[in-house]
């Protein structure tokens, strides 16, 4: 079957698109929300807030406010570990902000960021890791 025939089949699938229309608009929503709530927490924690927009840059500057190492950047490479690690920085988040370890796993990363715009828009104040304020 050539690629213009499946085309014109898929055309004609009973499986709905949701790459168009309202789902791809509230996707773009969806992201803009968790750039601008993720710019904002990087500018409570003294980074700049335009990390939030350059691709592993802004993993790099999130492992850097959480208090982690950042040869951990390239542990979110490995799959199925980046899960683990994801988790980790999730919750280590919430904790420098003042937040609970399930605001952390819930908000930060099974809703996928919903807790990065209430970290970045609420009343949460930036409190420097242990480690790194045993360094300063």
């Amino acid at each position: 079957m050539s690629f213009v025939a499946m085309a014109l089949q898929a055309q004609n699938s009973p499986i709905p698109n949701y790459f168009s229309g309202p789902f791809l608009f509230f996707a773009l929503v969806w992201t803009v929300a968790i750039i601008a709530g993720l710019w904002k927490m990087f500018e409570k924690a003294g980074e700049p807030g335009w990390a939030a927009i350059v691709p592993f840059y802004n993993i790099y500057v999130m492992l850097k406010v959480a208090g982690r190492p950042a040869w951990w950047l390239i542990l979110f490479f490995v799959p199925f570990v980046s899960i683990i690690f994801a988790i980790i920085v999730a919750l280590d988040l919430a904790k420098v902000f003042g937040q609970s370890a399930v605001f952390g796993f819930v908000l930060n990363f099974l809703l996928m960021g919903l807790g990065y715009i209430i970290l970045g828009f609420g009343s949460a104040q930036y409190q420097r890791p242990a480690a790194m304020a045993a360094r300063v």
